[in-house]
């Protein structure tokens, strides 16, 4: 695989990332899962949500540092980072229960 290949397939993996780890921090709050599942989560769950979220914004960071030097890769981070947490919004104040798929664990009330 080419190099310039390889380096959009992590950018790419980067994005992604970013997007589930942005929402996962969302949903650890008790507003937007209220949102989402029409209750509150418990404090486990929105701990371990809290922990996958930040463990995943570094995940982020690390594949950016793959990809470029350490200037350019904190610039793509803070973007990919930024850019993530508006999809995120949006689509809590359009379509929350779209973020449903990024906790599959937790179970929605009946």
């Amino acid at each position: 695989m080419p190099e310039s290949t390889h380096a959009a397939w992590l950018l790419a993996c980067a994005l992604l990332v970013s997007v589930v780890s942005m929402g996962w921090l969302a949903l650890s709050m008790q507003v937007h899962a209220q949102q989402v599942w029409g209750t509150a989560l418990s404090a486990t769950s929105s701990r371990l949500l809290r922990w996958m979220g930040g463990i995943g914004i570094v995940v982020v960071l690390a594949l950016c540092l793959t990809v470029d030097h350490a200037t350019m890769a904190t610039l793509v981070w803070v973007m990919a980072v930024t850019g993530a947490s508006l999809l995120v919004a949006f689509t809590l104040s359009s379509h929350p229960r779209w973020l449903r798929v990024l906790a599959p664990w937790v179970r929605a009330p009946r």
